[in-house]
């Protein structure tokens, strides 16, 4: 498909690019190219239209291509001409998703392939469009799952990204969250672009599209004060795990490759202690998992979660004084003989 389009830098409002710049400026220092995700969306569309005008051109962009629907490849090289009409450097990355749960591993593979090429390139930050409309489907999704505090903080403007399969930590922006879904779509169709459709947008399979149906056409929910409300929570969560880190070093104990923690600091704390050394020992659990063992702990019963084995321990904190805690260990491997 051969696309032309107008001359987008004058039609671009210059109002729109200020306040992409301050959005910008605000979480991010600026230092270095900034990669641009674009899937061909109205949404990341926009998003590499404003941080293109916004930096003078101090940006490179890369689409994903999952290879889950036929037409991915084309619409993958159709945000390739669009980066050249513009003078954009693109790239596009070819991943293949694991089988199984296709959105968690669709992203996996993803940001894993956005890592590499942020180090083949050079790139000093990536940004990705997630925007208001989305900060309130996650809150409302969320809330409906009875999430605690640390699901409601919702999406953060500035985090990291870190790939296990190579290590490292790679800064993520979303500068676009205080924007709504209809302005990007305007600035998009403003210059003259059609964007890709994705049809899995519509399958109420999801969670997120059937929250996004429900809300369509709600006109007394007020989005931007719904998203503010996640940021707030993200900002009291920031306080949370904070203080969790504090309370941490002052109660997990390092003793022989395992640990060793003094519990009784509320739920919350204790929770994020466990899911902490978990990852110490080699293994990965969700929060919820974390709040079953926790459960079964307060029970005193010896558990196990994510290859490690957790138990109640007599730790000697004074001359024939122990204390009642647990120790956490590596599961010894199973005798399959």
């Amino acid at each position: 498909m051969s696309v032309r389009f107008p001359a987008i830098d004058s039609a671009l409002d210059p109002e729109l690019i200020r306040r992409f710049r301050s959005d910008l400026a605000a979480i991010w220092a600026g230092v270095g190219p900034l990669g641009i995700a674009v899937s061909g969306g109205s949404d990341s569309l926009a998003l590499l239209l404003l941080a293109n005008a916004a930096l003078d051109g101090n940006v490179e962009a890369a689409s994903v291509d999952h290879q889950l629907r036929p037409e991915s490849t084309a619409e993958a090289e159709y945000v390739a001409q669009i980066c050249r009409n513009i003078g954009v450097e693109h790239r596009i990355l070819t991943v293949t998703v694991a089988a199984g749960n296709v959105q968690a591993n669709a992203r996996a593979a993803r940001y894993l392939a956005l890592a590499q090429w942020h180090d083949e390139r050079g790139m000093a930050a990536l940004a990705t469009a997630h925007h208001a409309d989305d900060q309130a489907e996650t809150l409302l999704m969320r809330l409906n799952r009875g999430s605690g505090l640390s699901g409601l903080a919702g999406i953060r403007a500035q985090s990291v990204f870190s790939p296990p399969s190579i290590g490292g930590e790679y800064e993520l922006l979303r500068p676009l969250l205080s924007w709504r879904k209809s302005e990007l779509e305007q600035v998009v169709s403003g210059c003259g672009i059609a964007p890709v459709k994705d049809p899995s947008n519509q399958d109420d399979h999801y969670d997120r599209v059937r929250i996004r149906m429900a809300l369509a056409g709600q006109d007394w929910l007020d989005i931007p004060a719904l998203a503010k409300s996640a940021q707030l929570l993200g900002e009291a969560w920031s306080d949370v795990e904070w203080d969790a880190a504090s309370k941490r070093s002052d109660n997990v104990i390092e003793e022989n490759g395992s640990y060793i923690l003094r519990f009784g600091y509320g739920q919350l704390f204790d929770i994020e202690a466990i899911l902490w050394i978990i990852e110490q020992l080699g293994g990965s659990a969700t929060r919820a998992e974390a709040a079953r063992l926790y459960g079964r702990m307060e029970t005193h019963k010896t558990a196990s979660l994510a290859g490690v084995l957790v138990r109640r321990h007599l730790y000697e904190t004074a001359p024939d004084t122990h204390t009642l805690m647990w120790k956490f260990e590596r599961e010894p491997a199973r005798n399959t003989g």
